[in-house]
């Protein structure tokens, strides 16, 4: 029976295992399909091809951080714009537009963390603010789960869930913006690198602000190829409600458990993708191929 999880992060970015631990993870769960899509870099794909076992397949992937309209008027005390994450598969790595905006996004998250530990540890003095980057390994994407992670080292928390639900929160005293990439142009950036864009978790309302599905429209007519439909913070309204949209686009729906390790409690495999919507995401790819376990 085909298993395909198409949404999962690794310690590259901000998971708990390795690409090779991720892909034994995956094994041991009987996934068929994985794909690994850490945020905003493409630097655990060979290490994930390199173990992968007989029968397995290896979609190599990102996760792009982006802006997006709401698809909402503004309003007084509400914005018109929203953060968002895009799922690209298997672009051109080097393709030149994205090389130079994931260097940008990088670049910004390493100084976003910088800023926040020392938001943090300015209330909190047993946190040490030049140690945070400790946690980082060399290569590996910074973000607010490593912060999560050195607040928890130092007793200021118990889990990182705990250290997002409070001291990282969005809008909290501590917070910092940072500038991700205007979602049209990450997705114009896909297609042009020969991938797919899916949107993820667009109605996952408990991390709080959402898009109205009119966005997902106006991203079909520039490239938008699917949508994370089938997802751990997706209610089943809301399923319904993207099911119906994405047939009502062409839009191929996916699903996915967002695995990150200890960082979060959703299993792999805890959402998976029907093997017909990943056959179409594959025929429409023309960037680098599907790896195939030796």
């Amino acid at each position: 029976m085909a298993l395909i999880d198409l949404h999962t992060h690794s310690t590259v970015s901000d998971g708990t295992e390795t690409p090779e631990e991720l892909v034994a993870t995956a094994a041991a769960a009987g996934v068929t399909t994985l794909a690994l899509t850490d945020h905003d870099t493409t630097g655990g794909w060979d290490r994930a091809a390199a173990v992968l076992p007989q029968g397995m397949r290896l979609v190599r992937g990102a996760e792009f951080s982006c802006v997006s309209p709401t698809g909402r008027p503004e309003t007084p005390g509400d914005k018109a714009t929203v953060s968002v994450h895009l799922l690209g598969y298997l672009f051109d790595p080097e393709h030149p537009a994205i090389v130079a905006e994931q260097r940008r996004l990088v670049a910004e998250r390493v100084e976003r963390l910088r800023k926040m530990a020392r938001n943090v540890a300015a209330d909190y003095p047993q946190l040490d603010a030049d140690r945070v980057f400790d946690l980082v390994p060399e290569g590996t994407t910074p973000g607010r789960p490593h912060l999560g992670r050195a607040l928890v080292a130092a007793g200021v928390v118990e889990s990182v869930n705990e250290a997002f639900a409070s001291i990282l929160r969005t809008g909290s005293k501590y917070y910092e913006p940072k500038t991700d990439t205007p979602v049209e142009l990450a997705v114009e950036m896909i297609v042009e690198a020969g991938g797919v864009a899916v949107f993820a978790h667009p109605l996952a309302r408990r991390r709080g602000r959402v898009i109205e599905t009119s966005v997902l429209a106006d991203l079909a007519r520039i490239g938008l190829t699917g949508v994370e439909v089938d997802h751990p913070d997706h209610d089943p309204a809301d399923r319904e409600l993207l099911r119906g949209v994405a047939g009502e686009l062409g839009l191929v729906p996916t699903g996915s458990s967002d695995f990150h390790g200890t960082n979060k409690s959703t299993p792999i495999a805890a959402e998976t993708t029907a093997p017909e919507a990943l056959e179409e995401l594959l025929a429409k790819a023309t960037g680098v191929d599907v790896v195939e376990g030796a």
